[in-house]
């Protein structure tokens, strides 16, 4: 039996089972192809900088020439990967994927050379890129590997290589260095960054190897030895947004230890105002380069001061839920790490990749459905079956990552609703309108700008939805981008009514007190009023609003209301007036270009939930936002006719009619 409490035994068997499928098939696990499990692996050697989809369906093109364009997207799974990664990398050598160039003339490798602190080699992925007209048999570690015709193959390399009985030079790959020490205070969990002059990271002994977004080495803790070369080392520590970072270098000695005390300084302190920063979509385990186990997640949450953390359970492609062990030890409960600052829970990721994938935090008990239409099977129930056994169970419910296709305000539904299975939140429109979801994430890994755009009109149209956060990174990740970014990387902050506890978070995020960010505060006061909040005012009355945020990367404030930009100005304040003839909302949305501080790849971001203003005893239900929901429902319906899975018409009818009794609410609402 396993007496530590953060590795319960079914959960360590668990992760044993995920290391062994690791083993055996790889950062995909032996998931099924779809198209983001072959991506997932891509993106372990592409960093944001290359374009896998472009250069893949640049391959498929050239594979079915008589395919329209719209369709190449549904074969991304029967890419060669191998290919993708090489061509989109376009002769560039990331430092975890030296090259051996397989030329007619010959050979040559090309690295970017790494530090090695002993006698042993460096293990390492290796692209095998043939430009010749024939097949090459070339021999690693022992095994031989045949590349096609100017094709590409990724495999490991440890001791030894030979092309066609000729040995080559391994050299390029690394060079050996003193080996010293640095150990790393703060005085508190941190995030920091271990780096040396060529920008390769160092690591405690035993922890994952993760890069971010920014391709910036990251490990979380205090008090920690980090081995390093004798050579100049720069020392980064941060903690979470609410912190600026702090940097130091320094040269330590051979075969000796460097003490190195350095803090991030406050930003802000939310939690002193009562609000409490979440990421409601994290995954412990979903695939990846090292399965992680809980106490990864435990340092990541205090190293980053992050208030509140949903670790979610979830399938990828198949019936596996991965951290279904933890959910069912800890169903209901605070995970053992949470403390009076600190809180969290496991949930649930509900996955259908039609009508879209939502999380659920605060859950009581275990649900008895996590996902519909994987491996051939049906698009049934609707997701509005899962919402109410998640709700009835106690926890809050939103819609992530849900939107892909760039977005306006102004585009008609059709523009985010044309392309097939792509994960997106399709059924929100209707489980909105008959209050069968919560939230939306308007701050997420894909396009918020899109998703912002969709929101508003959502709520323009008289739902009331909060806005969120979820970052869906992924702890079993090293090296993908925003998946193995920090969780935290973006919040939602809720305004809290005393201690912080899984049902204050959920009932402040009920209630719409939240703004969610990738990093600057950001407040909103309708008359001193702030979200979440309902102001009954007469025909005629005139309204101040106050906008105001903290935070470098700001560039620009904006105050909206259901008709569009009331007012912009610079960061920091942002003062208006308006008098309110008709029910509208305000939120305040800021923004910036890309910076340090952000992860997300468009940039700066942080968006209001609304505050509420009602004339005469009526609500918002701006007519062109109802009918822009009413096209959407039409257009889903064609969506579930073309490209649903059912097996009888009664179970495509369950959704036809959940959009009816939808299109009932939205016609009222312009009736009345």
């Amino acid at each position: 039996m396993c007496d530590d409490p953060l590795l319960p035994d079914p959960v360590a068997r668990a992760l044993a089972d995920y290391r062994s499928l690791r083993d055996a098939h790889g950062p995909c696990w032996g998931e099924p192809p779809l198209t983001y499990v072959v991506q997932a692996w891509a993106t372990v050697f592409l960093d944001p900088r290359y374009d896998f989809w472009t250069t893949g369906l640049r391959q498929l093109a050239e594979r079915h020439p008589g395919l329209p364009a719209a369709e190449l997207e549904d074969h991304l799974g029967e890419v060669d990967v191998d290919r993708v990664v090489r061509d989109a990398l376009g002769g560039d050598v990331p430092d975890n994927l030296p090259a051996l160039r397989l030329t007619p003339e010959g050979f040559a490798l090309e690295a970017d050379t790494r530090v090695v602190l002993d006698d042993g080699p460096l293990r390492t992925a290796l692209l095998l890129d043939s430009s010749r007209d024939e097949p090459v048999t070339v021999v690693v570690d022992g095994t031989a590997y045949e590349v096609p015709p100017r094709g590409a193959k990724v495999v490991e390399v440890a001791r030894e290589v030979s092309v066609e009985g000729r040995a080559v030079d391994l050299s390029p790959l690394a060079r050996q260095a003193a080996a010293a020490a640095v150990r790393v205070r703060a005085g508190f969990p941190c995030r920091w960054s271990v780096t040396g002059a060529n920008g390769q990271g160092w690591y405690p002994e035993g922890v994952p190897h993760k890069v971010d977004a920014h391709r910036k080495s990251y490990f979380h803790g205090d008090e920690l030895v980090v081995t390093v070369p004798a050579e100049p080392i720069t020392v980064t520590v941060t903690r979470g947004m609410e912190y600026t970072s702090s940097e130091v270098v320094v040269t330590p000695e051979a075969g000796g230890e460097t003490l190195v005390e350095v803090t991030p300084e406050r930003l802000y302190d939310a939690a002193a105002r009562g609000w409490y920063g979440g990421d409601l979509h994290v995954h412990l385990n979903w695939m990846g380069e090292e399965p992680a186990a809980p106490a990864l997640a435990a340092a990541a949450q205090h190293g980053e001061d992050l208030h509140v953390l949903n670790l979610v359970a979830g399938n990828v492609a198949s019936e596996r839920v991965y951290d279904m062990e933890a959910l069912a030890h800890w169903s209901g409960k605070d995970l053992p790490w949470s403390d009076d600052r600190h809180l969290a829970r496991v949930g649930v990721e509900y996955r259908n990749d039609l009508i879209g994938h939502l999380t659920a935090f605060g859950l009581r008990d275990l649900p008895r459905r996590y996902h519909t239409g994987f491996l051939g099977t049906v698009d049934w129930p609707p997701n509005a079956a899962a919402l109410e056994e998640l709700r009835a169970l106690g926890a809050v419910t939103g819609y992530g990552h849900p939107f892909h296709t760039p977005f306006t305000d102004d585009d008609p539904p059709d523009v985010v609703l044309g392309r097939r299975r792509n994960c997106s939140a399709r059924e929100i429109a209707a489980d909105a309108a008959l209050g069968l979801i919560d939230t939306l994430d308007v701050l997420n890994h894909s396009s918020i700008a899109a998703t912002a755009a969709v929101y508003r009109r959502l709520i323009g149209a008289g739902n009331r939805l909060s806005v969120t956060a979820g970052t869906d990174a992924v702890l079993s990740f090293c090296r993908r981008g925003t998946a193995s970014s920090p969780p935290g990387w973006e919040r939602v902050y809720a305004n809290v009514a005393g201690p912080l506890t899984a049902e204050s978070y959920t009932e402040a995020i009920l209630l719409g007190r939240t703004f969610a960010t990738t990093g600057p505060w950001l407040e909103i006061g309708v008359n001193g009023h702030g979200p979440g909040d309902t102001l009954e005012l007469a025909p005629g009355q005139r309204v101040e609003i106050v906008a105001a945020s903290i935070g470098p990367e700001v560039e620009s404030l904006e105050i909206r209301t259901a008709e569009g930009v009331l007012a912009q100005g610079p960061r920091g304040r942002l003062v208006a007036s308006m008098v309110v003839r008709e029910p509208t909302y305000v939120v305040a949305v800021a923004s910036g270009g890309p910076h340090p501080r952000t992860f997300h790849r468009r940039g700066a971001y942080a968006h209001t939930s609304p505050v509420y203003l009602d004339v005469a005893g009526e609500h918002v239900a701006r007519e062109s936002d109802v009918r822009w929901c009413l096209a959407w429902l039409d257009r889903l319906e064609e969506v579930l006719r073309e490209f649903g899975t059912f097996e009888t018409e009664e179970q495509l009818g369950d959704h036809l009619e959940l959009y009816e009794r939808a299109r009932a609410v939205y016609r009222k609402r312009l009736a009345d």
